[in-house]
């Protein structure tokens, strides 16, 4: 495996990993056997021996025409429709993949996370006067900020290829038999994928829901299926102390039992920034019910030690850390020696970026234990496709075990309803009129 989990400066003794031991045994048996809360959401368990290998090569096909025929792609998702494909190209691509430009790839640029007009307008800049197609991905069609998004990309692309040059630009991964947007892509001759009905949103990335953005965008989705089949197998593993997708389940646990309330997943690389998005989704969406769970962060170190670093260091005990380390990067650069010495840097010259980069994760490290800071350590191996199927299914089975130890379904997301609902009936849609002018007496009492 491409991952190790290290726990030695978890402060965590062996005698509480005896004892939490059986029940992260029990957990990761109703997943197996299928007996826990939302089993029939588990697709993604088996997803690598199950996978529709005829739509996986469709998918590839598609990649293909749209790298021939435009030179930008527009995903169109939220959620779990959109962050874990972004997160696979940034961790191949790094942040600026659009701008270096690649054989073989389109740029990919991502909509309908949000309902900002100059968000929109910006990629609609991007795009300019240069061939592009869309992905437009939502299992009903109807979500709200993925429509708006669509109903504009959808008009721009009919004004400038015609109603019939359009659809052959145009993808739709939606359900398979029903909803708003399958019957479109019928009626006008889309080309479609399908949203899997026994994988939620957050668990869908290695579906087609990731996989069509991540191939026109030049990942090698072969490898990163590849990766996660082999992660499937190791994780398999009953033995408690061999499988570390539920060894660091039960770490979490335990964190929760000892009054740790966050769980800050920190990286030392930019290109793990939108991964770090794609595990707050994972989690906080999974696990956050019933007044339970782990409220998951993300922070990129060094940057963010310049920032909430103090409050890491010297601020209230409610946190632990798990550092997402890359032990060896892509590309190798050396500090210069400066015969002047105007910076005091000459200490460092000759020493690889790489290196300067694991002694201060190091010197991190030593200093938030010291400070009663709590460190896990998820070291991989490289950022490739491989190694990022891997990392998807282990944070995928460590989170479904965690969910089940802290007595959660950790499949649906009652919560995520309460916004949508306010909105259309200040919005006036309809069927929520009824609420619409108790929610507006409320806002102007707050306001008043």
């Amino acid at each position: 495996m491409a991952i190790k989990l290290n726990y030695k400066n978890a402060g965590i003794r062996e005698k509480e990993l005896d004892y939490i031991r059986p029940l992260a045994e029990a957990a990761c048996r109703q997943l197996t056997e299928r007996t826990g809360a939302g089993s029939e959401m588990l697709g993604w368990h088996d997803l690598p021996d199950t996978y529709d290998r005829e739509e996986f090569a469709r998918i590839k096909e598609a990649a293909k025409r749209i790298c021939q025929q435009s030179e930008v792609l527009v995903a169109i998702g939220i959620g779990g429709s959109y962050l874990g494909a972004r997160a696979g190209l940034e961790f191949i691509k790094g942040p600026f993949g659009n701008q270096l430009g690649q054989k073989d790839s389109v740029e990919v640029y991502f909509a309908g996370s949000n309902i900002s007009s100059d968000y929109i307008q910006n990629i609609l800049d991007i795009i300019g006067d240069r061939d592009f197609s869309v992905n437009v991905i939502s299992k009903s069609g109807t979500t709200t900020e993925p429509a708006v998004a669509f109903r504009i990309f959808k008009e721009k692309l009919e004004q400038k290829y015609g109603k019939e040059g359009a659809k052959s630009r145009i993808y739709a991964t939606t359900d398979a038999h029903k909803g708003a947007l399958r019957g479109l892509a019928e009626k006008e001759g889309y080309e479609t994928f399908v949203v899997p009905d026994n994988i939620g949103g957050r668990f869908s990335c290695l579906s087609a829901v990731g996989l069509l953005p991540m191939a026109a965008g030049g990942m090698d989705i072969d490898q990163v299926m590849k990766g996660c089949a082999d992660a499937m197998e190791a994780y398999r593993n009953p033995d408690f102390m061999s499988n570390d997708a539920m060894l660091y389940a039960a770490l979490r646990f335990l964190m929760l039992m000892k009054g740790k309330s966050v769980e800050i997943l920190a990286s030392y690389e930019p290109s793990l920034t939108m991964f770090g998005e794609w595990y707050k989704q994972l989690m906080a969406e999974s696990e956050g019910k019933e007044n339970k769970g782990l409220f998951p962060v993300s922070a990129n170190f060094t940057t963010d030690l310049h920032s909430i670093g103090q409050f890491i260091q010297d601020g209230t005990r409610i946190m632990f850390e798990t550092v997402l380390w890359v032990q060896n990067a892509r590309q190798e650069l050396k500090v210069p020696h400066d015969p002047a010495n105007v910076d005091g840097l000459n200490f460092a010259s000759g020493i690889s970026m790489q290196e300067m980069n694991e002694k201060a994760m190091k010197g991190t490290l030593l200093a938030h234990v010291d400070g009663g800071v709590p460190n896990l350590i998820i070291s991989i191996d490289r950022l490739n496709d491989y190694t990022f199927g891997q990392l998807v299914y282990f944070f995928w089975k460590s989170l479904a075990v965690s969910g089940y130890m802290i007595g959660v379904n950790p499949f649906d997301q009652p919560g995520v309803e309460a916004y949508k609902k306010n909105m259309f009936a200040l919005l006036g849609k309809p069927g929520f009129e009824e609420a619409k002018g108790a929610l507006e007496e409320r806002l102007k009492a707050l306001a008043d």
